[in-house]
């Protein structure tokens, strides 16, 4: 009788229709915020910006990676952080805590192998700022299996190429202290964008010599294998140098230069970046500068719009981008201005990661 009980359970487990992002709302984008009672939460955004769930986050979240085939997402803190929660979107659920080894801390960013089996994480040691990407394996319970070196200091971002299982890598090449982020290197960093192998070969390394001291942060990547990496310059903010780059496998990188009049509007600081729907146009966002600055995807200036404390970008599917900020405004960019779109009581963190 145990074993029919067993059996029929099994089969009806197996007969259960299996959950979707249609059953999580079907959001649009994912983005971290805190609340005005000082609450985190990871939103899921529909198009429109309009808030479809809120799942609860223990401090501070960063950014989140979406499963390929499951209403799942996974929350990274702010780096450095110690926490990766991973959260079942159509049940409001957490199903997995993330811990990194002992002396490491996450860097605020992951990316999944295509077929989702794999999550890979972005990871430092905390003392000397060496560079890991964390193997865990989300097919069973997401338990951390392997590890190797991003090829770098402080790798930040961590994307995968679409269609491959090729993963690249953003490291800033910044050794900072442990507790506060201090910066301890500036007059030797030296960041890359590498292209490394599933299990961790180095494949390609771009690097900026005329602009050592640019960290290379932030990713966002075409279809077609084009590769958008937005910089924070850590040089004199006097002597300002482009903060977007574009590269494609064996070919040089190609940097772009704002127009003129837009030199200093971005403050050093670049701190999302996305291409629109079409991939014709690239932008990049700057909080400190309060401004969007947008690009061809050959690297010629286009245009720009001014927002306090914008970061938050994503690409809009009527045209141009979302952008979401510091003060709870979900906006729509584009070459004629902002649209507003939703506003809420949060203060929406960095980054704004689409779905689909």
């Amino acid at each position: 009788m145990k074993r029919r009980a067993f059996l029929a359970s099994l089969a009806a487990a197996c007969a259960a229709p299996a959950l979707s992002w249609a059953d999580a709302g079907s959001p649009a984008y994912l983005a971290a915020a805190r609340a005005a009672d000082g609450a985190y939460a990871l939103y899921g955004l529909s198009a429109a910006g309009a808030p479809l769930f809120a799942q609860p986050l223990p401090a501070r979240g960063h950014a989140a990676t979406a499963h390929p085939t499951r209403p799942e997402a996974v929350a990274f803190a702010r780096r450095p952080g110690t926490y990766a929660l991973v959260i079942d979107c159509a049940r409001g659920q957490t199903v997995a805590r993330l811990t990194p080894p002992a002396g490491r801390q996450f860097n605020g960013h992951g990316t999944f192998s295509e077929d989702g089996a794999t999550l890979f994480t972005s990871e430092v040691v905390a003392e000397g700022s060496a560079g890991r990407i964390g193997v865990w394996d989300a097919a069973r319970g997401y338990r951390r299996v392997a590890e190797f070196a991003s090829n770098g200091l402080g790798p930040h971002e961590i994307r995968r190429l679409p269609g491959t299982e090729i993963l690249v890598v953003a490291n800033g090449g910044i050794q900072t202290d442990p507790s506060d982020r201090t910066p301890l290197n500036l007059e030797e960093m030296r960041p890359n964008l590498s292209y490394l192998s599933a299990s961790g070969a180095v494949l390609e390394v771009v690097e900026l010599p005329e602009i050592w001291q640019n960290s290379i942060r932030h990713l966002a990547l075409g279809a077609d294998g084009l590769v958008a990496f937005a910089m924070q310059w850590q040089g004199d903010l006097s002597e300002p140098v482009p903060l977007l780059g574009l590269h494609r496998r064996g070919a040089a990188p190609i940097l772009a230069e704002p127009a003129p009049a837009e030199l200093f509007a971005m403050q050093g600081y670049a701190g999302s970046v996305a291409f629109a729907a079409d991939l014709g146009t690239v932008a990049i966002t700057s909080p400190r500068g309060g401004r969007v600055q947008a690009f061809s995807a050959a690297g010629a200036p286009l245009w720009s719009v001014a927002r306090a404390d914008v970061c938050g970008l994503g690409p809009c599917a009527g045209g141009g981008f979302v952008t979401t900020d510091g003060q709870g405004l979900v906006a729509r960019v584009t070459e004629g201005g902002l649209t507003p779109l939703q506003g809420a009581p949060v203060a929406w963190d960095n980054h704004l990661i689409a779905l689909g």
